[in-house]
């Protein structure tokens, strides 16, 4: 099982699963907007909050899940997350 997210001005989710002839299908999507000032967030905090809320959203089905879930999203955008940020 995998969550696929992306986001512009729309958080945009989809949840796959790989069926048994090894081929990803969409089973849910999720899209919500976002409000005038997240709107206004960069970029990085952009795609992790449509991170946190595709896996709000599909919390149940993820938990009940046989196996590991992977989350797949533009990583280039989160790298900011794993840097070390020089606090002023």
């Amino acid at each position: 099982m995998r969550i696929e997210v992306n986001v512009s001005d729309y958080a945009i989710g989809v949840l796959s699963m790989k069926c048994k002839d090894r081929k990803w299908r969409p089973v849910a999507f999720l899209s919500k907007s976002l409000d005038k000032t997240k709107r206004n967030y960069e970029i990085h905090d952009k795609e992790m909050l449509a991170v946190i809320r595709g896996l709000e959203n599909w919390r149940h089905l993820l938990k009940s899940a046989k196996y590991r879930f992977e989350v797949w999203t533009d990583h280039k955008n989160l790298e900011y997350f794993i840097k070390i940020q020089k606090l002023n």
